[in-house]
């Protein structure tokens, strides 16, 4: 994992030290407004979906750098959407990396409009940076994570989650939501990076998709089963918070170990859609097995 690791660091470096200089440029808005934006963005988050996207351009030959607007906007676009799960209209939690949530730091009509102004900045983020790809290009990308995080995605997702919170739902009801709710953001990274580098519809782009369904679904799995065997320290939210809500998880609909043989065998499934690369793509390998080994 020591690679890996590597990686992550220098991928969380490289997409806030963008994100830092952008928000310098608006330093002139609501100072109440720019402290919450700050809190929510540079609060220790791994920074893991920029990851994906920098892994993705390797593998398809480029440098990282030729990603960031995919990068920037994606972060921004995951950041958001906590501030808001964790309001208390929906999952009501007071912690979130290890610190209180921006309602709690700051107040609830803060907190929304943090998310609103996130989610916007991500659009104008992802528009603005990387001058050099072609505008049809930008269009594309600019389609495609609006599917991600809107109805036919991310809120979608959430919004299937709430309705099953009480519920008794099936393994296949459960994969639905997660593949949007979780999934959907993950293989934007994926799709993004993609037609950035104008690798829309090719061999390469549609492996990389069936990695990204794997890895999206590998990494709720590993999320549900961090909420029964880790600890409130390790990740920086309350442990437990799903069985609380009484919400379906993987382990409670397979059990913890066939939760984990699902988790393994969705890595598996991430890792066999990768046999047309070489080592370009061994970065995305690490990932797949950094998500289900993770301790947070």
């Amino acid at each position: 994992m020591t690679n890996i690791q590597s990686f992550f660091r220098q991928s969380q470096e490289q997409v806030e030290h963008l994100l830092k200089i952008e928000l310098a440029r608006h330093s002139n808005i609501s100072s109440h407004l720019n402290e919450a934006i700050h809190y929510s963005i540079f609060n220790g988050g791994k920074r893991f979906r920029p990851s994906l996207c920098y892994a993705t351009a390797i593998a398809l030959g480029a440098s990282a750098g030729k990603v960031s607007c995919a990068a920037a906007a994606i972060e921004l676009i995951h950041c958001y959407s906590l501030v808001h799960d964790d309001l208390p209209a929906i999952d009501n939690d007071d912690l979130r990396r290890g610190k209180p949530t921006c309602h709690k730091a700051f107040d609830e009509a803060t907190a929304i409009l943090v998310g609103d102004a996130l989610q916007a900045y991500s659009f104008e983020l992802l528009i603005s940076l990387n001058p050099e790809i072609p505008a049809a290009h930008k269009l594309q990308m600019t389609l495609s994570l609006a599917k991600a995080c809107g109805f036919e995605g991310m809120a979608a997702g959430q919004a299937l989650d709430i309705a099953s919170t009480n519920q008794i739902c099936s393994l296949d009801q459960l994969e639905t939501i997660h593949r949007f709710k979780t999934g959907k953001i993950i293989s934007a990274c994926i799709d993004l990076s993609a037609q950035a580098l104008a690798f829309e519809g090719s061999k390469q782009h549609q492996a990389l998709q069936c990695y990204a369904q794997a890895l999206g679904l590998a990494f709720q799995v590993k999320d549900d089963i961090l909420d029964i065997e880790g600890s409130t320290e390790t990740l920086g939210k309350n442990k437990g918070a799903d069985q609380l809500l009484n919400k379906n998880t993987y382990p409670s609909l397979l059990g913890l170990i066939a939760a984990k043989e699902k988790a393994e065998q969705l890595n598996q499934k991430a890792i066999a859609a990768l046999e047309i690369f070489g080592s370009e793509a061994d970065l995305l390998r690490d990932i797949s097995h950094y998500v289900i080994h993770r301790e947070n």
